[in-house]
């Protein structure tokens, strides 16, 4: 499980913009047509603070068919070295996640998701010794299931957490920045749903739930979006030392911070 205990997070993967971003999908935070130039910027310096944290950064090409597969994070789950492929939760992503195959083959052993179950890697968060594991418009219980069945073989819990309708993935409200605490956005999220497993919840105001999605490294780093200032002081009220990349870009899409990555090791 990359970066779980000690969130080291030696490498990842990443991968460019499509030059189709404008036709990427957008319904939850999005409030004007994607922009490729913008994004591609916002991309770079993504790429740039994982590489200051001390990631190796892997860049695969575009994907020019594919106006969403930037967001690798859908598109492959880690367990301890090995890759689980699932099918795309929305139609128009399928397919994504052969060219991520492709690349992962070549030094992980590939889990296959069966025809029926559908999951998307941002339903998904490592947790310490679990996986958190959402429910929600693209992971089904199918999917879900497959999942937990897996980690569990290597010896890691899984806890299933219902999505609301009022957001898109787990992670898009939700990160675990270190050990025992999680970062959760109000309104969409509850106390109730962490209190079996979290020693620490830290609540970030509903009108910055974007700011929720963060990258947790360890001695307490923490990469964070720019442009949410209630957020940022709490997280440094917390300790936490902070790097801010803009993604405004990103967001149109509806991607968050870890979306952009695949963490490998």
């Amino acid at each position: 499980m990359p970066g779980a205990y000690d969130r080291s997070r030696n490498s990842a993967v990443v991968r460019s913009i499509s030059s189709n971003y404008s036709d990427a999908l957008s319904s939850y935070f999005g409030t004007k047509t994607p922009i490729y130039e913008e994004a591609v910027g916002s991309h770079n310096a993504y790429v740039t603070a994982l590489r200051a944290h001390g990631t190796e950064v892997t860049v695969l090409p575009e994907l020019t068919d594919f106006p969403d597969s930037c967001f690798v994070e859908d598109t492959a789950i880690m367990i301890d070295g090995k890759a689980l492929i699932p099918n795309m939760g929305h139609p128009s992503r399928e397919g994504e996640q052969k060219a991520v195959l492709e690349h992962m083959s070549e030094f992980s052993e590939i889990i296959k998701m069966p025809k029926g179950a559908t999951l998307d890697g941002g339903d998904v968060i490592f947790f310490d010794d679990r996986y958190l594991i959402g429910r929600s418009t693209r992971t089904n219980k199918e999917g879900g299931d497959f999942l937990a069945s897996h980690v569990k073989k290597d010896g890691y819990d899984a806890e299933f957490i219902t999505v609301p309708d009022t957001t898109l993935h787990l992670t898009t409200v939700c990160s675990s920045p270190r050990e025992g605490t999680i970062i959760a956005a109000e309104g969409h999220l509850t106390e109730h749903q962490f209190s079996n497993f979290a020693e620490e919840i830290l609540w970030v105001p509903n009108k910055e739930s974007y700011a929720s999605n963060t990258i947790g490294y360890s001695n307490d780093r923490l990469i964070i979006a720019a442009g949410f200032p209630k957020t940022k002081n709490i997280l440094q009220n917390e300790g936490f030392r902070l790097m801010s990349v803009d993604m405004a870009p990103i967001m149109q899409a509806d991607g968050s911070l870890t979306c952009l990555s695949v963490f490998t090791s």
